[in-house]
């Protein structure tokens, strides 16, 4: 399927090509993945639920990010909006990132040095 005249992306594809660009610009870089239990998809977690997919610093400027990721039309639930606004709070940036918003993750991933 596509959308707007390029592919759809899944979200586990989104994933990984933001990964990849976040890597490529020197960004530390954390991602729980979810594992295959008796009772389906769970990500092991202890406190609260709706932490967002990546967490990311960048040791040479000091920025922190912290970014739910959806296909273009995901949305949220209202625990993630609740870590999101919580982060936003303490003055972290980031939000929701969808395959759409491509060219504002790339500004706010690429870095001038590595």
């Amino acid at each position: 399927m596509r959308l707007n005249g390029r592919p759809r992306l899944s979200e586990r594809d989104f994933l990984g090509i933001v990964l990849e660009l976040a890597k490529l610009n020197g960004w530390l870089v954390h991602h729980c993945r979810a594992a295959r239990t008796k009772r389906g998809w769970r990500t092991a977690i202890q406190g609260d639920p709706g932490y967002p997919d990546l967490t990311l610093i960048h040791p040479a400027d000091g920025v922190q990010l912290a970014a739910e990721l959806k296909a273009d039309d995901g949305l949220a639930t209202p625990a993630q909006t609740r870590w999101l606004d919580g982060y936003r709070a303490c003055g972290v940036g980031g939000g929701v990132w969808r395959p759409a918003d491509w060219p504002l993750i790339e500004l706010a991933l690429r870095r001038d040095g590595p």
